[in-house]
């Protein structure tokens, strides 16, 4: 989970509203249900002492709901009266929380946002260009189209009889060749914006293939072929979604393991280990485990993929915490030292999601069948600390 979309939560000093909530409208009775539901959310948020202007933002922003097309459920994250996000989860959470504290309560959408649905780029090919299509929590969107300049053919493959056909022969190949060149060059200057992890290439497999041959080596790494999908009407939908879903899954599983290899492989051996400027143990390689390890590499910015294990007990320990991202700490006299006024403390996922997303990080959960790290917390960092 890539964790920029939690930035609109670093410039709040909060206290912080946060709700998590079921609204799916599928059921027949659905309009009564979500307003008890709404209901229950600003209930539990008063109870728990957030401001009447927090409440109302949040009362206002659910009653403005759509009456179709709604997600399984959503996050809210409010503070001085404003909805600062609010984020689509792709399943229905167990129930109704409501939580007021100094940080955002970040630390479930771990598990609701386990990316276990694609977040992919579709671009279906042909010879005329491209149509794009944004994949999101099951839904695919129009992100528009690529169109290139067309050479009018004589739409025949017959051996070319003499020098003349072989020139148009030639040129038809340099068009299509300029065709995936531009294709290619789209899809690499809007990939950075289109919030997606595998860029997904479908349509005639010639011209796709061509698209591919053209992409820059970091984008190739991250792009599969599918068949299946098309830019005409009628395309067999169901089967491309099963095929882009069984796609989106192999994406996961692999970039999960090259993860764990790379942290397993950086923390080396015990004996290996060494101590930073704070006397905390660290990892002779690019990885971080436990809480003071990884609350350590947080404060120097240092983190790139943050691994978090549900089952383990690490994730959910108070830390003490401060106004800023780097204000993280096992003790409280450690946040004095930074120059905290007033620490306060949080669960300790919460606040290094908090300091992941002011770095650029990623966070991933681990599944509990597989060996994560002990004490459910770990970190690959940017480099050896």
């Amino acid at each position: 989970m890539d964790l920029a979309f939690l930035t609109p939560l670093l410039d709040r000093p909060g206290p912080w509203a946060t709700v998590y909530l079921d609204t799916d409208r599928a059921t027949e009775d659905a309009a009564r249900r979500r307003a008890l539901i709404d209901r229950a959310a600003v209930s539990r948020l008063a109870d728990a002492g957030t401001d009447e202007r927090t409440c109302a933002a949040v009362r206002d922003h659910l009653a403005a709901e759509p009456t179709a097309g709604s997600p399984p459920g959503r996050a809210l994250f409010a503070a001085d009266g404003e909805v600062a996000l609010d984020v689509p989860l792709a399943a229905s959470p167990p129930d109704v929380t409501a939580t007021w504290a100094p940080l955002p309560h970040t630390g479930p959408l771990v598990g609701l946002l386990d990316d276990a649905v694609p977040a992919c780029l579709v671009a279906a090919v042909d010879r005329t260009g491209a149509a794009l299509e944004r994949y999101r929590l099951g839904r695919g969107t129009p992100a528009g189209t690529v169109e290139a300049p067309q050479w009018q053919g004589r739409g025949h493959r017959a051996p070319p009889a003499d020098r003349h056909e072989w020139h148009y022969r030639h040129r038809v190949e340099d068009t299509w060749d300029r065709t995936a060149g531009i294709i290619a060059d789209h899809l690499a200057r809007t990939w950075p914006q289109s919030g997606a992890h595998l860029l997904v290439l479908t349509g005639d497999i010639r011209e796709r293939r061509a698209v591919a041959a053209k992409l820059p080596g970091h984008l190739q790494s991250l792009t599969v072929e599918l068949d299946g999908g098309g830019r005409a009407d009628g395309s067999a939908r169901e089967s491309f979604d099963r095929r882009l879903a069984a796609a989106w899954n192999d994406h996961r599983a692999r970039h999960l393991t090259e993860v764990l290899d790379t942290f397993r492989t950086a923390l080396g051996r015990p004996g290996e280990h060494g101590t930073d400027g704070a006397g905390t143990e660290t990892a002779p390689g690019p990885a971080a485990q436990g809480i003071p390890a990884v609350i350590s590499a947080a404060r120097q910015h240092q983190l790139a993929a943050l691994l978090l294990q549900s089952s383990g007990h690490d994730p959910d320990r108070p830390v003490w915490t401060g106004p800023e991202p780097e204000h993280i700490g096992v003790h409280r006299a450690e946040l004095r030292g930074m120059g905290v006024a007033h620490p306060a403390q949080a669960p300790a996922a919460d606040a290094l999601l908090r300091a992941g997303a002011a770095c650029d990080a990623e966070a991933l959960l681990v599944p509990d069948a597989l060996a994560g790290p002990p004490g459910g917390l770990g970190a690959v960092l940017r480099w050896p600390a």
